[in-house]
């Protein structure tokens, strides 16, 4: 069983139909004892960072995904998910810290490139992958392929380790990172065709045992 952190600020219905279709049994929880005792978990996230720190805070799950992660449960973070496992981010023109669980901080996109030429923010759209740690669980037959992201800020980490894949938009952005039983991805799997659904397939069926 998949337990999907619902604190108000993710896409649980495209995530719950993704699950579906590789037929995976799941269940949403607004509180830590609705989906304690699952076998691994999801951290979705569409929004800002500031408010959605302050929507786990206030369903009780910081407490609960860090004491997962520690147990050894597989933990998964999608979009803005993936982003409030890092230390901290920028976002809303103030510092706000993060679950701290991987290292590194969450920056906007700066808009111009380093040869001052400017470009569009946010990066949405697809994107090619380039895969760095290909041996991983989480990275089990998922090819260098287009995913779909859309974001405007983006991590920005010294530990290369945890860069499991990256893509280029004008600056290298880390797009899958893992560290154990801690996983992430920038994109939305959910709606980036075969390579994502084998991200979720690769999560909840090799590093889940579902």
């Amino acid at each position: 069983m998949i337990g999907v952190i619902d604190y108000g600020m993710g896409n649980l219905f495209s995530v719950s139909k993704a699950l579906e279709r590789i037929h995976v049994e799941y269940k949403l929880g607004d509180r830590p004892q609705a989906i304690e005792g699952c076998d691994g978990y999801i951290l979705p996230g569409v929004g800002a960072f500031p408010d959605a720190i302050s929507a786990l805070e206030e369903h009780d799950f910081i407490d609960f995904i860090k004491e997962k992660v520690t147990d050894g449960v597989p933990v998964y973070g999608i979009c803005l998910g993936m982003q409030l496992l890092f230390d901290s981010s920028e976002e809303g023109g103030r510092n706000t810290n993060g679950l701290g669980l991987f290292p590194g901080t969450i920056t906007r996109f700066p808009g111009i490139d380093e040869q001052g030429r400017s470009y569009k923010v946010p990066h949405m759209g697809w994107n090619e992958l380039e895969i760095h740690h290909p041996g991983k669980a989480l990275m089990t037959d998922v090819e260098e392929d287009h995913v779909y992201f859309v974001h405007s800020f983006v991590v920005k980490t010294e530990e290369s380790s945890i860069l499991y894949a990256t893509a280029d938009y004008h600056m290298e952005v880390p797009a899958i990172v893992g560290k154990g039983n801690l996983v992430a991805s920038q994109f939305h799997p959910e709606k980036s065709g075969k390579p994502g659904m084998q991200l979720l397939e690769n999560f909840c069926k090799v590093m889940c045992k579902q």
